[in-house]
């Protein structure tokens, strides 16, 4: 059995700017707003945090900011997924040497694969590797799935400890789980399924909510921690209103807008990301108001 790389919250950090440039300082200041609020974990430069747009000096130093910031306090996550095998070794390895916990890997997009090209992707990187990979799969944003046959060759690698399972589909995760045993944790990539995945033994979740709410994303897992899924089942259904404000709009556009009607940083994108739309935010901030966030 492989050691847990976290149990419970890990965030899907967003990247603050200021005007175009990143914003360490607050980066600095989500990180720490985040430690106080209890997660267990934070990912850096993920889907949430922008990666496509962001440079490899920039991430670099995202990660040695991170690293810095939390100094052993929670894992510090480096998202350094590429649709370049031989760029997202290069980068992982630069972010192990930054002192990173760990890497989370998400599946080639564009290009795509075969089931064998998506093995081969993961294994060299882990191979490349001194930390430990999550496997991330979200075929909404990249247009091939890791299906669960795949992910239990590569749960013979020592150092492939997790996977992010985001395809919204129980049945896969529940076949993954089957097929690997205690060789790979799963993790939800959906903030909507935390609590039925944690019951059928997800061992937590990598969340996008707990940029706005971050102490509520908290409670909740703990309650599954604690096995207590009747509580935590009337708190995935109270904050299932923010989570479908949330993901109104492509994420991390909502994500950002509620991080920066908090004061944490500007509410400012890269393109293509444009900032959201006067409908949708209207959802989101009566939502965020309902939870006695001030906006």
């Amino acid at each position: 059995m492989k050691r847990p790389l976290f149990t419970g919250l890990c965030t899907a950090l967003v990247t603050p700017f200021a005007g175009e440039q990143v914003n360490y300082k607050m980066v600095e200041a989500l990180i720490e707003r985040q430690i106080d609020a209890g997660v267990d974990a934070i990912v850096l430069t993920g889907t949430t945090g922008e990666s496509p747009t962001l440079t490899r000096e920039e991430k670099l130093e995202i990660y040695r900011r991170g690293v810095e910031t939390a100094a052993g306090r929670c894992k510090i996550l480096a998202g350094t997924g590429s649709n370049c095998t031989a760029n997202a070794v290069a980068l992982s390895r630069e972010a192990e040497q930054l002192g990173v916990d760990g890497l989370l890997v998400v599946t080639p997009y564009y290009n795509k694969a075969t089931q064998n090209g998506l093995y081969q992707h993961f294994k060299t990187i882990a191979d490349a590797s001194t930390v430990p990979v999550i496997l991330y799969n979200v075929p909404g944003r990249t247009g091939c799935n890791l299906l669960p046959k795949t992910v239990a060759r590569l749960a013979e690698h020592e150092r492939i400890v997790a996977i992010k399972e985001a395809t919204g589909n129980m049945a896969q995760m529940v076949e993954i789980m089957h097929l690997c045993g205690d060789k790979i944790d799963v993790y939800s990539g959906e903030d909507a399924l935390t609590v039925p995945m944690m019951a059928m033994g997800a061992a937590g979740t990598i969340s996008v909510l707990s940029n706005v709410a971050p102490k509520e994303a908290v409670a909740m897992t703990d309650a599954c921690k604690a096995g207590d899924f009747k509580t935590a089942a009337k708190m995935q259904a109270d904050l299932l209103p923010l989570i479908n404000a949330l993901f109104s709009e492509v994420n991390p556009i909502p994500a950002k807008a509620g991080v920066s009607a908090m004061g944490f940083g500007e509410e400012n994108l890269r393109l293509p990301l444009t900032p959201m739309e006067d409908a949708t935010r209207a959802v989101l901030y009566a939502e965020m108001r309902k939870l006695g966030i001030n906006v």
